[in-house]
């Protein structure tokens, strides 16, 4: 059988420079590429800024993500697209298909002619991917994710333009089931959505000699882990106060990000300073390291699609206490798994530990329940997709 060709398209894709931006899309598509009926190109682009310098942050991180670039085989580009304050949400899309048209232009080119765009996020990608695909002739696929669901539409222009391309497309994505329904609650047809939940790898997030890492670490006593970038949605904040009523207890926190002034000023006002430990930027194997250390992971977003970090610890034999929101109760679905919060509350939080430690469960069955979340299911659901347009295109 002949490989489908696929376009990636998604500024959500880790680079050279952000090793773990969007790596839930690569690791989406290193698994579809195991399958070996696919062969794959990759537009990522990122905004364009003029100077390379640690002054500008992130944004000068972006001058230095290079043009091209060849991860796990894959080869990737990276065109640059404008971003425009204030008025520039609700003509995105366009700044962005504008910026990598020519790049897709030379893939095409080059002899790769793709069958189909594979679009991840829904705004501002998946709609420059449906004006790309309009103007090449090719379907597309969008996967929807999270907030350009439950956030984004709540914008006027931006909403239009999502049942636009929701309408243009072949078919639809959604990380979860509940992903789903909202994306129906705003006018997007069912039966165009398949769900295809996030897998995890279980050959490297997985159990470890535990007692060591902690050694190694300098890990003593209850130790909860909190990862993710440190802004409000997080709600590292949360934990950080819920730390007031859980004695002996240390906080970890991996992730950077604009909070981390008030984040160290609250655990200094709420008189925690001494029991949080902010990591920083964690690379994938530290990441894991933590998470065998850790007695729980702590999730207090107030908006997810899947939360990968919640699979990828309960692979490790680490339950999780996270926030009863979108994907995450199809995760946290039985006791080994971990326990829901009653709401996102500081007081909420708080309850939530103290009750998953009343009754903690056996790490094994943690790690026993991690299993049935391999990416087998989601490759295959990936296929069956792709397959049934290109056979219709042949037809």
């Amino acid at each position: 059988m002949k490989p489908i060709k696929i376009l990636t398209f998604s500024s959500l894709y880790p680079n050279a420079v952000q090793p773990t931006n969007g790596i839930f899309v690569e690791n989406r598509l290193r698994h579809l590429l195991e399958s070996g009926e696919i062969e794959v190109k990759v537009v990522a682009p990122v905004p364009w800024f003029p100077i390379a310098h640690p002054v500008f942050g992130k944004y000068g991180d972006f001058a230095k993500v290079p043009d091209y670039e060849v991860r796990h085989g894959i080869d990737i580009y990276h065109p640059r697209y404008l971003v425009v304050p204030k008025i520039g949400m609700s003509i995105a899309p366009l700044l962005m298909a504008r910026a990598v048209r020519k790049s897709v232009q030379n893939i095409l080119d080059q002899g790769f002619d793709f069958d189909l765009i594979d679009a991840h996020y829904f705004y501002p990608d998946g709609v420059a991917a449906c004006i790309l695909a309009g103007r090449l002739g090719k379907p597309f696929v969008v996967t929807a994710r999270g907030t350009d669901i439950n956030l984004i539409p709540k914008y006027t222009v931006p909403k239009r333009w999502i049942l636009w391309a929701a309408e243009k497309s072949r078919a639809m994505i959604s990380v979860c089931r509940a992903l789903k329904d909202e994306m129906v609650d705003i006018g997007i047809p069912a039966e165009k959505i398949t769900p295809l939940r996030n897998g995890v790898d279980l050959n490297f997030f997985r159990p470890d000699n535990r007692d060591e890492i902690r050694k190694q670490l300098n890990i003593e006593g209850r130790m909860l882990l909190s990862a993710g970038y440190l802004i409000e949605r997080k709600g590292h904040h949360l934990i950080i106060e819920a730390l007031s009523s859980l004695p002996d207890t240390r906080l970890y926190i991996a992730g950077d990000g604009e909070m981390l002034t008030q984040l160290n000023k609250l655990a200094l006002d709420k008189g925690v300073a001494d029991r949080v430990t902010f990591l920083g930027s964690l690379d994938r194997e530290t990441l894991r390291r933590y998470m065998v250390a850790a007695d729980a992971l702590v999730l207090a977003s107030s908006r997810e699609g899947m939360a990968n970090v919640l699979l990828e610890s309960i692979a490790c034999g680490t339950p999780v206490i996270a926030t009863p929101l979108w994907g995450t109760p199809e995760v946290v679905a039985a006791p080994e798994a971990g326990i829901l919060t009653r709401d996102r509350s500081v007081a909420g939080i708080a309850e939530g530990v103290k009750r998953l430690f009343a009754n903690y469960p056996d790490r094994e069955l943690t790690r026993q329940y991690a299993e049935k979340f391999s990416w087998d299911e989601t490759t295959h659901g990936q296929l069956a997709i792709f397959r049934g347009i290109t056979n219709t295109q042949s037809a």
